[in-house]
């Protein structure tokens, strides 16, 4: 049976930011989480408008920090960066199927294109850093390109402690089923090296299968929408019994966080997460698109989940 230490969050890019963190720890004290997605670029400039480039660490337990980019020298930059901010560990995205970020930055997905470039990001991060690094990739760009075998091989050969594998190709994006045999696959050519299983994990049963499959940790992506109490008990803590209180006090963080102006329109997804499954969530969803302010957004979540 799993640890929680090895059960991660995924990094979700717009989603896993600090308040949704706070959040995820409350629920689940020692599970392994992620930041966002942040880009080397950004960090590196310390661009002023991005908030989380300014994050501090320091009480956050157990955080990966995952960067991605297509320069070498900028990734060691930003991993030094976030080693210097309190990161626990440094993640290279080398999965990430979005156009802009796979296609036009030439980073995340594409990488499973280009192995030398793969191979000297990684070791310029690895040799910037005293923290551990790891990698999160999928099967390959498509169903002819099953080849990240190697780039999981270039990563354990480069100093590269783990390597997290979706169970999907580029192409696929978040179509069809993950497929957690094919990342057997690959862990059976790497017996002795650590594969975290991802993709379409949601329940104690699907940790189960694929710990049978030599899984030796899961991560856990869009189950957690709505349902970061997911984690807690994946991790065999008890569920919150009150949700409508857990649920204020995420909307409270990110008031605190980003304050009223852009906090509120943030909240709106997650609200809706939340509200998915139970009565008159379409209602209250449509009501929650509308909502302006703080007060607004509080009286509707204390009506709508405080039942």
């Amino acid at each position: 049976m799993l640890k929680p230490s090895q059960i991660f969050a995924a990094p979700l890019a717009g989603i896993t930011d600090k308040p949704f963190r706070q959040i995820l720890r409350k629920c689940a004290p020692d599970a392994m989480l992620m930041t966002e997605m942040i880009s080397c670029h950004s960090l590196v400039a310390s661009a002023k408008n991005c908030k989380r480039n300014f994050d501090d660490y320091a009480d956050e337990s157990n955080i990966g920090a995952q960067i991605f980019g297509a320069d070498p020298r900028l990734m060691a930059e930003a991993a030094k960066i976030l080693e210097g901010q309190g990161a626990t560990w440094i993640d290279i995205n080398m999965g990430c199927p979005v156009p802009k970020v796979a296609a036009r930055a030439g980073a995340g997905a594409f990488l499973m294109r280009d192995h030398s470039l793969a191979e000297r990001i990684i070791k310029e991060v690895v040799g910037a850093v005293k923290i551990p690094v790891s990698i999160k990739t999928r099967l390959g760009w498509d169903d002819k390109h099953l080849d990240s075998i190697n780039l999981v091989r270039i990563a354990a050969d480069s100093g590269v402690q783990f390597a997290t594998v979706h169970g999907r190709t580029r192409a696929q994006g978040y179509a069809g089923a993950a497929d957690w045999q094919k990342i057997a696959d690959i862990k059976k050519q790497m017996a002795n090296y650590p594969i975290i299983f991802n993709g379409d994990i949601k329940t104690a049963a699907d940790i189960a299968a694929v710990e049978k499959l030599g899984a030796n940790g899961v991560m856990i992506g869009r189950a957690l929408l709505g349902n970061p109490w997911l984690l807690g008990e994946l991790c065999n803590y008890k569920s919150p019994l009150d949700h409508y209180k857990l649920i204020q006090e995420h909307f409270d963080l990110i008031l605190e966080y980003y304050g009223e102006r852009a906090g509120v329109p943030m909240f709106r997804k997650h609200a809706a997460w939340y509200s998915n499954g139970m009565q008159d969530s379409a209602v209250f969803r449509t009501k929650v698109n509308q909502i302006q302010t703080a007060a607004e957004m509080s009286r509707a979540i204390k009506e709508f989940f405080n039942q």
